[in-house]
């Protein structure tokens, strides 16, 4: 990971004024994102930015570039063309440990937890905690366990120790999260994280993600759903065939304006017509 400039701080609501005033950039931004598959263009000069204590929706059609944008973050997938700023500072994402490094954490649609391990083992696969004699130490394990989910107001787990297999699908989804913040992550996307879930199961996983941004994270929310993006986004950025074609204040439009944007928002450029002169 290549971290270019100097870092600064950056701007959110648990900021002073004087902060907010001195200091422009966001935690993370992502300029003029380029990605391609072969012959297919996934991203076409995307852009995308979150800040601490926000929740940033990032709202799009199938294919228009969602998942590869967030992945590319995450260290999955490598830019062809673009920035990336961190605090400001430009900074090269090789893999998913440069992601780890700066604080970003992606909760992905399939969770990716483990059945047959409980919550505590979920938690620590390939992190492990070890005493002085190279063993396990499952006490602090444990403890570090416990205080996360205490701390997100998690209360519907019974025990640590229950094999995930036996919990339902919101418990699960906020085993994954509180996974994700465990690292002390500053930027968490969560990826889908109400689908297929029930109307009591999506309360609780919304609830969290409202909590995670009141704790001072930042978080990018993937979600078809119009409702939950409303419930909880502060600002929505709009993807359509792979460009940011709209960005909103959640609490200066309507559902409405943003599937416009979602169907028929502007493209700097239509893809498969570039240099055709009319």
């Amino acid at each position: 990971m290549r971290l270019v400039g100097r870092s600064r701080r950056p701007t959110g609501p648990h900021q002073s004024r004087r902060e907010r005033e001195t200091v422009s950039e966001h935690l993370l931004e992502v300029k003029g994102a380029f990605k391609h598959f072969g012959a297919v263009q996934a991203l076409r000069g995307a852009n995308l930015h979150v800040d601490v204590g926000t929740v940033m929706a990032l709202v799009g059609d199938n294919g228009a570039g969602k998942t590869v944008l967030t992945k590319s973050i995450s260290g999955i997938y490598q830019l062809d063309e673009g920035e990336v700023l961190w605090e400001g500072s430009s900074v090269t994402i090789s893999g998913p440990k440069d992601s780890a490094r700066l604080g970003i954490e992606v909760v992905y649609q399939d969770l990716a937890l483990c059945d047959n391990l409980d919550v505590v083992e979920n938690m620590y696969l390939g992190r492990e905690t070890r005493s002085s004699f190279r063993r396990l130490d499952e006490a602090k394990m444990e403890a570090e366990t416990r205080k996360v989910l205490r701390d997100l107001s998690v209360t519907t787990l019974q025990s640590v120790r229950l094999p995930v297999a036996s919990m339902s699908g919101g418990q699960r989804q906020s085993v994954a999260v509180a996974k994700a913040v465990l690292w002390n992550s500053k930027v968490v996307i969560l990826d889908e994280p109400t689908a297929a879930l029930g109307v009591a199961q999506t309360r609780q996983v919304l609830d969290l993600t409202r909590r995670l941004a009141t704790q001072g994270l930042a978080v990018i929310l993937i979600s078809h759903n119009m409702s939950d993006v409303f419930e909880v986004a502060d600002y929505i950025t709009v993807l359509r065939l792979g460009q940011t074609v709209a960005e909103f204040k959640r609490t200066e439009t309507t559902q409405r304006e943003v599937v416009e944007a979602i169907t028929a928002g502007q493209l700097s450029s239509v893809p498969g017509m570039e240099g055709v002169v009319a």
